[in-house]
């Protein structure tokens, strides 16, 4: 069943205005499930922790069905190995101190700099605290694509942690996941997941991929402002954790330190009941295999939504290809080879020519296309291209709810603002 674009533009009332949202792979818009679920939740289990009342209670099982609703998202084996937390970036900041409790110095760690900085520089900083030695991954200028080669010779090192992104937030690559765990648990080397850019394009299998650590944040894919880590539960059982003496030794509440975020947690909630709602409206084809892969329940339905959404996104990812690369003067980074879609997500940069990327940006928010310009905090890919000192690129990036209309005025406005 192909997607029906205004019943899911009306699961989002952000949309209903003439604007459009491109700024996604900075923060999409939140889902109508989600927001409810907020609401709901400050309204009527706003309480803390492990209280005998009953809007304490009530809150705790919102907490719980949130682990759990996580744990079918990922296909975890396990909702204590859901930990909860305020982004990605305070979470991989936290994890990063305890893993490298582990390390000694003389050991060596890889990073990759097809990255955004949250999946870098904390790590290199955990290095810098224990003398371990850095090992930088390269990717390729040309295409924008993981240098295989590159992470093969860093491996040869046997590094104690191997950080990577499953999809660029700059150029949108999506990396061979599968491969790199392989080759990475072959060398005896743990694997961190920054799935930030990718969580809200495809499904995730955190079994199948056979991930260590994995790590999004909601805000991504249609919820709220929160971060959400995977880790293997043999792993965060023996890791040390950070945290106040009265803090439970148990998961997930060994690595939730103090009070969480309850109702943004419950937003989480939200958003996979959305992904929930577009498998149960949508999913129907793509369920035979599905299922035959052995996903049942509501793991089965969110592989569903996540599966026919991203068949249409290859529409969109085409039609953006198609639409930049009919401007003269513009220059796109990354994948171009319109076989190769399956390599990327809807997320493009770029550069027009004559037009620095603020610029281009301005221009086209003021023809009510919201972009963003810079390095994205993809410092290491605006670097290793030359573009950081002029300020880096501007980047477009689709979701499910953009349509090709939105597309075809896209292409318009920067027609316009070349022709000037």
């Amino acid at each position: 069943m192909s997607l029906d674009l205004t019943l899911i533009r009306q699961q989002f009332s952000a949309l209903n205005r003439p604007a459009v949202f491109f700024d996604n792979p900075g923060g999409t818009q939140i889902a109508r499930q989600s927001l409810e679920r907020i609401n709901r939740y400050l309204l009527e289990n706003n309480a803390n922790h492990e209280g005998v009342f009953p809007t304490s209670q009530a809150s705790d099982a919102v907490l719980e069905a949130a682990h759990a609703a996580m744990a079918d998202f990922y296909n975890a084996a396990s909702p204590a190995e859901i930990i909860f937390g305020n982004n990605m970036t305070t979470l991989t900041l936290h994890i990063s101190r305890s893993l490298a409790r582990t390390w000694q110095a003389g050991d060596w760690i890889a990073v990759t700099r097809l990255d955004h900085d949250a999946n870098v520089t904390p790590w290199v900083l955990a290095a810098e605290d224990r003398g371990v030695n850095v090992l930088w991954v390269d990717f390729h200028v040309e295409d924008g694509t993981l240098d295989m080669d590159s992470l093969k010779t860093a491996l040869e090192h046997k590094p104690r942690l191997l950080a990577v992104g499953y999809a660029s937030n700059s150029l949108g690559t999506i990396n061979p996941l599968r491969q790199i765990i392989r080759l990475a648990h072959e060398a005896g080397t743990l694997v961190y997941v920054d799935a930030v850019q990718y969580a809200a394009h495809g499904p995730i299998d955190v079994q199948k991929l056979d991930a260590d650590f994995l790590v999004s944040s909601s805000y991504k894919y249609f919820g709220p402002h929160a971060g959400a880590l995977y880790g293997k539960q043999a792993l965060l059982e023996a890791l040390f954790a950070y945290k106040v003496r009265p803090a439970t030794n148990s998961l997930p509440g060994k690595f939730e330190t103090g009070t969480q975020n309850h109702e943004a947690i419950a937003g989480v909630l939200g958003a996979v009941e959305y992904f929930e709602w577009l498998g149960e409206t949508f999913g129907a084809e793509a369920g035979e295999g599905l299922a035959e892969e052995g996903y049942s329940g509501r793991r089965l339905t969110l592989k569903k939504a996540l599966t026919t959404l991203r068949g249409y996104e290859f529409e969109l990812n085409r039609a953006i290809l198609a639409a930049l690369q009919s401007i003269p003067g513009l220059r796109i980074y990354g994948l171009t080879d319109p076989r190769k879609l399956d390599q990327r997500v809807a997320t493009f940069s770029f550069r027009l020519e004559g037009l620095s990327p603020r610029e281009t940006a301005q221009k086209l928010a003021a023809a009510g296309i919201y972009v963003w310009d810079g390095n994205y905090y993809a410092l290491n890919i605006s670097e290793r291209l030359g573009v950081e000192s002029s300020g880096g690129m501007v980047r477009v990036g689709a979701v499910h709810y953009n349509t090709l209309e939105e597309v075809a005025r896209l292409q318009e406005a920067l027609a316009r603002i070349r022709s000037v």
